[in-house]
């Protein structure tokens, strides 16, 4: 599947076996005996050090090695190419391929195939004859250049075939295009030897590092034909999935009156079935500190999202119960408590600056986007950002770091950006307080008063946030 083309050529004639100075790279370079060490090699020697320093030509000393000699040069390849005329060299590519699903062969030789023909994107774009330096015309390299050192082009020849009687169309596209780094390693050499005896009987060779191009030809494809059998099967297949979201569904509905509270396991089931039903529409979800679930509201928004009608779609993460139980009066007055923790009565302040008539808690800033128009509580009272809970599990620098090193062991907490970090782990542990431990991250939204609460805590450098949800 590939072809080599020699372009260039150095020539290194009469070597025997015997000792002589090694080429001067830097580590054979040598001054003394005591630089030479008697039986070393160097990855770049030729041969095995005697340990004498002689001299390689009038002005250098080189450590003498047992070897062919006289040694390889280690020069560049000449320049032009030695045998850059190969660039007129033709080639003829013959390629049988076999769909054995619809037992179909063909060949890529055109009906009124003319061997005098050469391949031409525009004016012979089947003829299977290809001149070299056209080939790495369309690859966008230049023969000449490519010629000094070498390189892989590869040949790509792809069947896209529609073999339906009454559409058919089976023919190979050809593209070209490099393989090889031009920049880090570019250049393709080998070297081979022509061997002789003396009429002393010594062996004698010529050595030749070749320098070329290498034509890879790489061949795929795909076959297709009509079948009325299995239209019929994908139809049915289809007709099944749609009962089946149905079903689905009604199940959900179901689910969602008969049970009064589900273990987390089980939640997070639910949870992905109502996503799986409301895909079609884009969906948003809230949590408020005074009201135990999680709500899915729908867009887009007639009114602010505090006011914005939702479904029910997950028991709050304080309501969980262990596997086996169910709710009980005693994991609501243990809800009842955490609401007391915060510090005061729910009947506090009403009123936020500006005198917006969805916030609840105060604390909220003016928007007239209505998607940012969310507080932390649905009735009066104290706004969550004062509770010590907040405090230790949103704001504290100390938990934030912790949370960034648990992610990245090596992250640099000295670094000028920590503060983009620490705000978004943050609006990831609020998350994560609130909505518990779902894939709700892109969809769930942060009260108004929270997320300034974290911003001022944590801000940018520049005052420009992207936008309400995650950043």
């Amino acid at each position: 599947n590939s072809f080599f083309v020699m372009t260039n050529i150095i020539t290194t004639e009469n070597q025997l076996e015997q000792t002589c100075p090694e080429y001067p790279f830097a580590k054979a370079i040598c001054s003394s005996d005591k630089s030479c060490e008697k039986g070393s090699v160097d990855i770049h020697s030729h041969g095995i050090k005697t340990g004498r320093c002689v001299n390689y030509n009038a002005t250098t000393k080189t450590c003498e090695v047992r070897a062919w000699c006289p040694v390889e040069s280690m020069e560049k390849p000449p320049e032009p190419a030695v045998l850059r005329s190969s660039e007129d060299f033709t080639v003829l590519i013959k390629n049988n391929i076999h769909f054995p699903k619809f037992d179909y062969n063909t060949l890529n030789f055109p009906p009124d195939f003319n061997t005098s023909c050469t391949y031409n994107k525009i004016t012979s774009p089947f003829c299977p004859v290809f001149r070299l330096g056209d080939i790495l015309q369309e690859a966008k390299e230049n023969f000449s250049e490519v010629a000094v050192k070498g390189g892989i082009i590869a040949i790509e020849i792809n069947w896209d075939c529609n073999l339906d009687r009454w559409f058919y169309d089976c023919s190979p596209k050809y593209g070209f295009y490099r393989l090889d780094d031009r920049k880090s390693t570019p250049g393709l050499h080998f070297r081979y030897a022509r061997y002789y005896k003396l009429p002393d009987g010594r062996e004698q060779r010529t050595l030749f590092k070749v320098y070329g191009i290498r034509f890879d030809v790489l061949v795929f494809g795909t076959g297709r034909k009509f079948n009325a059998v299995e239209l019929i099967k994908n139809l049915g297949s289809m007709m099944s999935y749609i009962g089946l979201v149905r079903d689905l569904f009604f199940c959900t509905q179901a689910l969602r009156s008969d049970l009064c509270c589900v273990c987390p396991q089980f939640s997070k089931l639910l949870l992905q079935l109502t996503t799986l039903i409301s895909s079609a529409a884009q969906v948003m979800y809230v949590s408020y500190i005074d009201e135990p679930h999680v709500t899915l509201i729908k867009m887009p928004l007639k009114t602010s999202l505090q006011h914005a009608e939702g479904s029910i779609v997950e028991s709050h993460p304080v309501k969980f119960c262990d596997a086996g139980s169910c709710c009980t009066s005693e994991s609501n007055e243990n809800h009842d408590n955490e609401e007391s923790r915060l510090g005061q009565p729910l009947r506090q302040r009403a009123s936020s600056p500006g005198g917006q008539n969805w916030c609840c808690c105060g604390k909220c800033r003016p928007t007239p986007e209505y998607h940012e128009q969310l507080c932390c509580r649905k009735k009066t009272g104290q706004c969550i950002t004062t509770s010590h809970g907040f405090q230790q599990l949103v704001l504290s620098s100390d938990t934030l770091e912790k949370a960034l090193l648990y992610k990245d062991p090596f992250v640099d907490l000295m670094d000028d950006g920590i503060n983009n970090k620490l705000r978004h782990i943050a609006y990831k542990q609020y998350i994560h307080w609130h909505f518990g431990c779902f894939d709700l991250e892109d969809r769930a939204v942060i009260p108004s008063c929270c997320r300034w609460k974290i911003r001022d805590t944590y801000p940018k450098a520049v005052n420009n946030y992207t936008g309400f949800n995650m950043e």
